[in-house]
């Protein structure tokens, strides 16, 4: 019998007598079976997030500051658990279900630092006759409760940059996780509360869409974090034109590789950037540029790197390429390899479906307007393509509505300058995959990518603002 979760709202486990099956999209088991929220479990939350907001700000940042400790401790006493079940909800093969419990231990281990950095600045505000004699500072605070909107493909990591940042500068907090990856969301509700959060600090309501877009148009909130596809966060963004705005939309990340480059070591990151989870990820490589001279020898040792990926049971410690989602993803991969095959692309490797696996598929010479190159595949789909000079390259990298990370590989200094400076994209990785991420960094994008950007330090700036305090010393 499969494992049933309720709702954690205000610090208690809450049922609604609606529930509905997570299953697995390797082998269709049902995993467990998790009940689903309402208006009233919706407004609950909210009450709940209210108060403990006033809680949260009550106490000191040294307080704060063990409470992220304990989380942090508290997943990593549960890790084995927790990356078990992230393997059967999602599929996501084993060792990089540990490498994302890992990761979350971290985010926590690096807001609760911060969390004692977290301080405005000194203005000199005496640089005119009649301000002599005064002195002011600015002093960071919450904007208010945060509304969260969490994705499927990083479960417990992506959950863990929304709600790190928000406890570290005394903020609370209403989840809505991803209705197929519900589970993470809610161990880790229970690792807060037992770590010492306020009750209603952090609620989990797993709901219908329509439910979750309250967080939007709530007023009580005035931050909504999203995680998600482009044309959800953009119409969530409509509706939330009064609050400020965090949104992480995706992208189809381009990787150079010029003919300077450690050519083995671009290759063996490609391939990880490329296939590791089935590429479910918003910067999963999807397009590989390389220059013409070594492309012929790139393209061999590639598909030879590929053939080698270990694909199917994602608790095989080996496996590299589990499922995708649904089968839906799975139908619309193979659709897409298809129609670039009819457009002349060349099918180099995979493409097969097995279930919802599809095997880590190469296509060589799909035109720019072909889906698999424009739009975001998020499978295990890459697409080689040949340039002629690295001016080409980095146009051909940045001919995209997307900017959120790009890579580039080469020892030239000055064609590194050239890419940073003209790649529009929020973070630019030199001798390495725009997979490339450190839980420490900003993180995020521009164009269709989204706006603002995550990372403890910098996700705390956009949940808080500046207030000033300015004194007259001479009165």
């Amino acid at each position: 019998m499969s494992l049933e979760r309720k709702l954690f709202i205000d610090g208690t486990w809450r049922g609604t007598g609606r529930v509905m099956p997570v299953v697995s999209p390797y082998d269709g088991r049902e995993v467990a079976r998790v009940h689903l929220g309402g208006e009233q479990e919706m407004e609950d939350a909210t009450l709940a997030a209210l108060r403990a907001f006033k809680e949260m700000g009550a106490l000191s940042r040294g307080r704060r500051a063990e409470i992220l400790r304990a989380i942090a401790e508290g997943v990593s006493r549960r890790k084995d658990e927790i990356a078990a079940t992230m393997t059967d909800e999602m599929g996501k093969p084993i060792q990089y279900a540990r490498a994302e419990v890992a990761r979350c231990v971290g985010t926590f281990t690096l807001a609760s630092e911060e969390a004692k950095r977290w301080t405005g600045e000194l203005v000199p505000v005496d640089i005119e006759a009649h301000t002599t004699g005064y002195f002011a500072m600015t002093m960071m605070v919450p904007l208010g409760p945060i509304a969260a909107i969490s994705p499927f493909n990083f479960p417990l990591n992506l959950v863990a940059h929304k709600l790190a940042p928000a406890l570290a500068i005394g903020s609370s907090m209403v989840l809505k996780p991803a209705r197929q990856t519900p589970l993470e969301a809610l161990t880790l509700a229970e690792i807060v509360h037992e770590a010492g959060a306020p009750a209603g600090a952090f609620n989990v309501v797993n709901c219908e869409p329509a439910v979750g877009e309250r967080l939007a148009t709530d007023d009580r909130f005035p931050f909504l974090t999203f995680t998600g596809s482009v044309g959800v966060g953009w119409r969530l963004k409509q509706k939330a034109w009064k609050k400020r705005v965090t949104l992480e939309l995706g992208g189809n990340a381009a990787c150079i590789v010029h003919s300077d480059a450690d050519l083995d070591y671009a290759v063996s990151k490609c391939l990880a950037g490329g296939f590791a989870q089935a590429g479910q990820s918003c910067i999963s490589v999807q397009r590989i540029l390389v220059h013409e001279p070594i492309y012929g020898v790139f393209e061999r040792k590639f598909l030879e790197g590929v053939a080698k990926l270990k694909v199917g049971d994602p608790k095989d410690p080996a496996t590299v390429v589990g499922p995708v989602i649904d089968a839906a993803s799975a139908d619309r991969i193979v659709s897409w390899i298809s129609e670039a095959k009819s457009a002349g692309a060349r099918l180099l490797a995979g493409g097969a479906k097995s279930g919802n696996v599809v095997s880590p598929a190469v296509v060589a010479d799909a035109g720019p307007g072909l889906r698999v190159s424009c739009q975001e595949v998020f499978g295990p789909l890459v697409s080689l393509a040949r340039y002629r000079d690295f001016d080409q390259a980095v146009a051909m990298a940045d001919d995209s509505t997307y900017g959120l990370q790009a890579g580039v590989f080469t020892h030239d200094i000055r064609l590194i300058r050239h890419a940073v400076q003209n790649l529009h994209v929020g973070g630019v990785m030199v001798n390495d995959v725009p997979t490339m991420r450190v839980d420490n960094m900003p993180y995020g994008g521009t164009r269709d990518s989204g706006i603002g950007r995550e990372g403890p330090r910098y996700a705390m700036h956009e949940m808080s603002e500046p207030r000033l305090v300015m004194f007259n010393l001479d009165h």
